[in-house]
């Protein structure tokens, strides 16, 4: 099914903002993980708001700005840099439905959820009837008003906080006789999620796997100590390298993830490097760092949602980032800031005992122990992240103003950490062989055919050449290319020559990075270092 702006009547609403240029705004972006009964992570609730959230506490409220917002996120971060690959629930109003905005994604990706100011008349029955027959999966929040709607749904959310256990039970006796999946909403306890499992339910969000049970002296096993202690070492200000080596040639999950991630595609050696001695060197201590958490956090969460993994980099990241940019002192503290704030849920113990495992540096203990002074930088910061998580836009613009950031600046970063995580977790986890040639840093312009453009026989791209291999190449465009799609390029002065697929296409400052795979080979070999 292709999906552009021609695919849609015009009379729809996505059609008219299409139709005009949008003007420039800020988007907020959040979303929360949504899990199935094994605790894998289904898709994300995405959640949105202009920057003038104080002024606009619900966008559904007015559907020009919630179609613009909407429009701005598909367009300016991207869909999958945001999801990757699982699904989407996007709330829409009564006239978003009825103008067939849901056609911009497709319905493997896309949940329309309803929200409960949508009201079951005749129009949006029929449109609900319609998503049904397009494929498309409808969630609608349970309620006894609104039940000819609820009973076309796809998906039942229930609310735990509001709905005693009985009227769940009931709940669950009618829908899912109907065939239709229910979604448990606010699951807060371990103990909660235990009895929604058991009751039946099939989906699960809210934060019960970010709030362990409190268990008092529990015996960390070997290799989850063995984390903390390399973890708790990189922190420190000037590592002790020898130790570092002495740690991660003792174990040998953390010496294979090392020699894979440094011979890995995020970097450009001419040689493959063999020794835990010239990894750390060739890494240097910021790199090391970086590292140490990418190869402890699976450690850390066995027996945890996978998505925990994700988060936990997304918040070290994003720390990270605002602190650097807020010029919070000293430096080195917003990426282990970040992914120590879920060290409570990575160990099984409290948050205090968690951190003085590690030996926490004194303003990361104070700021998640909830011991920092107000107006603490650090505080903020980590605020900041829990708040961008929930969609508190106010909180958000609030602690922006005070780290003297613009809320332009946040969303950037909120955007790029997800895509920086997601790339991180590929470079590091992925199987040893899936790329048996490394890439080279080959850069230059480059002009590609993308052979198979909807509606057209081919067209021609302009594209910066960022890095090359035997079989593939990494592109910088301004045009985004659906996955899976094929170009042809050839460019002798480059010694890139043939036809390729296109594996992913990601959203990056402005532009599309693309990674193509040649499977007859790209023409270019590497250099001879013998001539």
């Amino acid at each position: 099914m292709a999906h552009d702006f021609q695919a849609l009547p015009t009379g729809s609403a996505f059609y008219r903002v299409a139709s005009v240029k949008l003007k420039e705004m800020d988007v907020f972006v959040a979303r929360q993980p949504i899990f199935d009964r094994r605790r894998n992570l289904y898709g994300y609730r995405l959640l949105y708001r202009p920057t003038d959230c104080r002024d606009a506490a619900d966008v559904a409220g007015d559907s020009t700005t919630a179609i613009q917002v909407l429009a701005n996120t598909l367009l300016a971060i991207g869909i999958e840099n945001l999801v990757c690959g699982k699904r989407a629930f996007i709330e829409f109003d009564r006239s978003l439905l009825l103008g067939g905005l849901h056609l911009v994604l497709p319905p493997e990706i896309l949940v329309v959820e309803l929200l409960e100011s949508v009201e079951p008349d005749a129009d949006v029955l029929a449109a609900c009837r319609e998503l049904h027959e397009q494929g498309y999966a409808c969630a609608v929040a349970a309620d006894p008003q609104r039940d000819p709607l609820v009973r076309l749904a796809t998906l039942v959310k229930v609310d735990l906080r509001t709905t005693s256990r009985r009227d769940q039970e009931r709940l669950l006796r009618t829908y899912r006789a109907l065939g239709i999946a229910l979604l448990a909403e606010k699951v807060e306890t371990p103990e909660e999620f235990e009895w929604t499992v058991g009751a039946g339910y099939d989906y699960f969000e809210g934060f019960f796997f970010a709030r362990p049970v409190t268990v008092r002296g529990r015996r960390i096993p070997t290799a989850k100590l063995t984390c903390l202690r390399l973890l708790a070492e990189v922190q420190r200000i000037e590592a002790n390298f020898e130790l570092l080596h002495t740690l991660i040639s003792r174990d040998v999950w953390l010496s294979y993830c090392l020699l894979l991630y440094v011979n890995s595609a995020l970097f450009s050696h001419t040689t493959e490097i063999r020794t835990i001695q010239h990894a750390i060197t060739v890494l240097g201590e910021e790199g090391v760092r970086h590292w140490a958490v990418l190869a402890a956090l699976p450690v850390m969460a066995r027996d945890k949602p996978g998505e925990l993994v994700t988060l936990s980099l997304v918040r070290a990241r994003f720390c990270e980032c605002v602190a650097d940019l807020a010029r919070v002192s000293p430096p080195n503290l917003g990426f282990l800031l970040g992914l120590f704030s879920l060290l409570d849920s990575l160990t099984d113990l409290p948050i205090g005992e968690a951190l003085a495992k590690v030996h926490s540096a004194p303003a990361i203990t104070a700021a998640l122990t909830g011991t920092a002074p107000p107006g603490d930088p650090h505080l903020a910061v980590y605020q900041m992240a829990c708040r961008y998580e929930v969609g508190d836009w106010d909180g958000v613009t609030a602690l922006a103003e005070a780290l003297d950031l613009k809320a332009s600046q946040i969303v950037t970063v909120y955007a790029e950490s997800t895509f920086w995580a997601q790339q991180a977790l590929h470079a590091t986890f992925r199987k040893i062989n899936t790329r048996r040639h490394v890439r080279q840093t080959v850069t230059g312009e480059i002009r590609i055919l993308w052979e198979d453009r909807p509606e057209a026989e081919g067209v021609i791209i302009a594209a910066k050449l960022m890095n090359v291999s035997v079989e593939g190449l990494q592109l910088l465009i301004s045009e985004k290319l659906p996955v899976p799609t094929y170009i042809r390029c050839h460019d002798p002065k480059l010694g890139v020559s043939g036809r390729g697929k296109v594996r992913y296409c990601n959203y990056v400052k402005g532009k599309y990075l693309i990674g193509v795979e040649f499977r007859g080979g790209s023409g270019w070999h590497p250099p001879n270092p013998l001539r």
